[in-house]
């Protein structure tokens, strides 16, 4: 198989569209292509998938442990003729300015994979070779495989960059030079890009993505330029740093797969274009300690699936839809039910502010829609008695850390765990009687108590990775399965002849269920 990451100098670039047509080109000509995300990002891996017909997979080497990005790379690229890795910000930037931790550059090194370093060309000439130049040596252990140079002008502006590398002492590849072209643009909004289920990339679009790489790039010189990619043996034992000697009990993929299939729980996850921000690998380890995930839509669907044992409610835009989740009054009264019955409930981001009691400011999300903001909004599912507001600037984004204080359905008090935080909404002061769960920090920098709790219900504005300490998600799944065992146990108690509900909106015993988990 044949890797290569594409990485930048710096954001904006062009690396998710030199990506996405490096992939539509490979695709047409019958290529397989594995894609991948360097960094906790969300969005891009939609387009990814939407132009692969693959998963992407993010891979972080500050959120998780150098064994687990390695099997993750593995496991995902297997059977693939050519893994695309998408890089993050620019090549070597990372957690601070003294390492690269959580770079482009790192997951390149673990991973023993080529770069390709897109350059944007606009406003320089001769100088981008002194660019280029710097970047090559600037970490003798990366290797720098070729150029593509992005936003050039003319045939003119091409060949002066061309010459300018091949006149470098040790010259690089330019493996094209690609036109200044409008039509490639996608569209943004307050959390980066429009995702891919609002703005789905349409064949044309992908054609035309494929015709300019096809036209531009030496595609037959670039593949033939790059190695076979390192091999990692795909059952390796992961080890997260942040597990404590008692919780570092690495277990191997496989070993997990066999063993949650003793008895698999049902999980219901929250999947349409409000929850559409959830790592791939939090559902693969899920489903490895035993989980079977069944997605639902909170806008679409009136009921949860039946049979459940647990619900994850990932981030999103629940901000840009607010008008239709609150009106969906029967799914929100099912989520009450089944969250007043002890089920356990993890919620993040966008799914935490769906427990909350609605949100204000929505439209500052969403100025395109050129509508006025409701008088009151609109009416989410009230566990949580906050209302967030959107703000016009960033509230918070970053890498976190957090430290389990109490026991919950993540595992132990003294868990730890790694993620990120993006979001543009803040709550007032949450009362004191919700209780915590998370000691948050960034790089070392206490952040306060967070993960609030209600019942079974955790949730929290953090963006945590499974992968990130390989306790989470078979701790979860245990409470999922704790919850069903208790569950089929009152069914057999009231109803001996093994009749019951199916679904929590109809139950008329709401507040039974098993005691919290504290």
């Amino acid at each position: 198989m044949i890797s290569l990451v594409i990485a930048a100098p710096h954001s904006g670039s062009g690396k998710t569209t030199v990506t996405l047509g490096l992939m539509a080109a490979l695709m047409r000509r019958g290529l397989s292509v594995a894609p991948f995300k360097v960094g906790p990002d969300f969005i891009d891996p939609g387009y990814h998938r939407l132009v692969t017909g693959r998963p992407s997979v993010n891979l972080d080497g500050w959120i998780c442990s150098a064994p687990f990005v390695q099997e993750t790379f593995a496991l995902h690229a297997a059977g693939a003729d050519v893994a695309v890795i998408e890089g993050v910000m620019g090549l070597f930037d990372g957690v601070s300015g003294a390492c690269d931790d959580g770079s482009t550059a790192q997951v390149a090194r673990l991973l023993e994979v080529p770069v390709i370093l897109v350059v944007d060309a606009g406003r320089q000439a001769r100088s981008a070779a002194a660019l280029v130049k710097g970047f090559a040596e600037f970490d003798p252990q990366l290797r720098l495989a070729g150029v593509i140079f992005n936003n050039v002008g003319s045939d003119n502006h091409a060949r002066i960059l061309r010459e300018a590398v091949a006149s470098l002492p040790t010259p690089l590849p330019v493996f094209g030079c690609l036109p200044r072209d409008e039509q490639l643009k996608i569209p943004s909004r307050h959390l980066g890009l429009v995702t891919a289920n609002d703005n789905p990339l349409t064949p044309e679009f992908q054609d035309h993505l494929a015709n300019v790489m096809e036209q531009n790039l030496d595609l037959d010189g670039l593949l033939a330029t790059l190695p076979v990619s390192g091999r990692f043996d795909s059952a390796q034992r992961t080890t997260s740093s942040l597990s404590s000697s008692s919780e570092r009990s690495p277990v191997s993929s496989l070993e997990r797969s066999r063993r949650g299939t003793e008895q698999n729980v049902k999980i219901a996850v929250a999947r349409d274009a409000a929850f559409c921000f959830v790592y791939d690998d939090n559902l693969r380890l899920l489903r490895e300690a035993g989980a079977e995930i069944v997605e639902f839509s909170p806008l679409a669907d009136p009921l949860l699936p039946k049979g459940i044992s647990g619900i994850y409610l990932p981030g999103g835009y629940p901000e840009l839809f607010a008008e239709t989740l609150g009106g969906n009054h029967s799914m929100k009264r099912d989520i009450r039910d089944a969250i007043d019955s002890g089920i356990p409930v993890y919620a993040e981001c966008g799914g935490f502010i769906y427990l909350t009691k609605g949100i204000v400011g929505a439209r500052l999300a969403a100025p395109e829609l050129a509508a006025p903001e409701p008088a009151s909004p609109q009416e989410f599912i009230g566990i949580f008695p906050v209302t967030p507001r959107m703000l016009p600037r960033r509230k918070a984004l970053g890498y976190r850390e957090v430290e389990l204080t109490t026991a919950s359905l993540l595992g132990p008090a003294g868990t730890r765990a790694r993620g990120h935080e993006f979001h543009y909404s803040e709550i007032d002061g949450m009362p004191e009687e919700i209780p915590r769960s998370y000691q948050v920090r960034k790089q070392g920098v206490d952040l306060g108590e967070e993960g609030y709790r209600h019942r079974n219900c955790l949730a929290s504005y953090v963006h945590l990775h499974f992968g990130s300490n390989p306790t989470l998600a078979p701790a979860f799944v245990v409470c999922c399965r704790r919850f069903k065992e208790s569950r089929e146990e009152q069914v057999v108690q009231h109803h001996p002849d093994g009749s019951g509900h199916d679904s929590f909106h109809d139950s008329s015993d709401k507040t039974s269920g098993p005691e919290r988990t504290k």
